[in-house]
């Protein structure tokens, strides 16, 4: 996608919305990620997208994209990428994932608003808003233990 002044606000969005899915992605072992992309067992993998992104989504806002890629060298650290398409209401967003050994991230490579502003701030808070929406209303830990 061609960056705008706006990107990296929304990727860091993005990022912070995504964050719980990507770490119980991390859980996962490398080598087992690694597998299913070079078999391109692609319906294992939307699967296990589903299943961490159950836990904190609604039904079919977070899923896997149409493939991902992966990193695997001699003496270096794994790293994978694994295409996502996110659908809060009223957005579509494509987006890689980059899984390494002590971080994620987040890249989109295209977002598509339903009706989208004139106003690149009214549409970013959007974004926001939507993703929040999608999200479970989980109550604190804290308030558990209460």
């Amino acid at each position: 996608m061609k960056k705008c002044p706006y990107s990296a606000q929304r990727e860091k969005i993005l990022a912070e919305a995504l964050s719980p899915v990507a770490t119980e992605l991390r859980l996962l072992d490398a080598s087992d990620l690694i597998s299913i992309l070079r078999f391109e067992y692609y319906g294992n993998l939307s699967d296990l997208v589903s299943s961490a992104a159950e836990m904190f989504f609604h039904p079919g806002t977070v899923n896997f994209g149409h493939g991902g890629s992966y990193t695997l060298e001699w003496g270096g650290k794994p790293e994978v990428v694994i295409d996502l398409e996110i659908k809060p209401r009223g957005v579509t967003i494509y987006a890689q994932l980059t899984l390494a050994d002590a971080h994620a991230g987040i890249e989109i490579n295209h977002i598509a608003f339903e009706n989208p502003s004139s106003n690149p701030h009214e549409n970013t808070a959007f974004l926001e808003h939507s993703l929040n929406q999608a999200r479970y209303n989980v109550p604190p830990l804290q308030a558990l233990a209460s």
